[in-house]
């Protein structure tokens, strides 16, 4: 388990990120649509996943911004914006803000990618959702960098997390 912090406050998760140089475990996640979309969807890209609580808060909807920017100019990548909102919740906020490079992804019906990722809060206020982290992979699904935001309200290291993808 891994410790984090909410507004100052100690939360857990419920294990522990994949670490960098593995295969990224293989997920079904929900699209827009409801469709399901899987890890190998992505194969043959590389991928920022996004993951945050809700993207109805202010520091998840900047790093949905932020890493849509940030990625635009970004050859053979795809952010990933991964988190338990609905996926209609997802896609209003995607039209609202004019976010049309990324792919938003829930994991609201089976909530198995919290587990199999090791970055499901299980304490806490936010129990139930998932924690802000940033995991970038290369077009094989090996991951090429992790962080887990040790306060849930800062937002991820955006340099660090696209230095792999330059």
């Amino acid at each position: 388990m891994s410790q984090i912090t909410h507004n100052g406050k100690p939360i857990t998760t419920y294990g522990h990120l994949p670490e960098k140089g593995e295969r990224a475990p293989h997920f079904e996640l929900l699209k827009s649509d409801l469709s399901v979309a899987t890890l190998q969807d992505f194969k043959g890209k590389r991928v920022i996943m996004n993951i945050f609580p809700s993207i109805d808060t202010n520091v998840c909807a900047t790093s949905v911004n932020n890493f849509s920017d940030r990625a635009a100019d970004l050859e053979n990548v795809t952010v990933l914006n991964i988190s338990r909102d609905l996926p209609f919740a997802q896609e209003r906020f995607k039209k609202e803000n004019g976010v049309d490079n990324v792919v938003n992804l829930s994991d609201f019906r089976e909530r198995n990618f919290g587990k199999d990722y090791g970055l499901e809060i299980i304490d806490g206020p936010l129990e139930g959702l998932l924690s802000r982290v940033v995991i970038v992979l290369d077009e094989n699904g090996k991951i090429l960098h992790t962080e887990q935001v040790k306060e849930i309200g800062q937002e991820p290291n955006y340099l660090e997390a696209l230095k792999p993808l330059l």
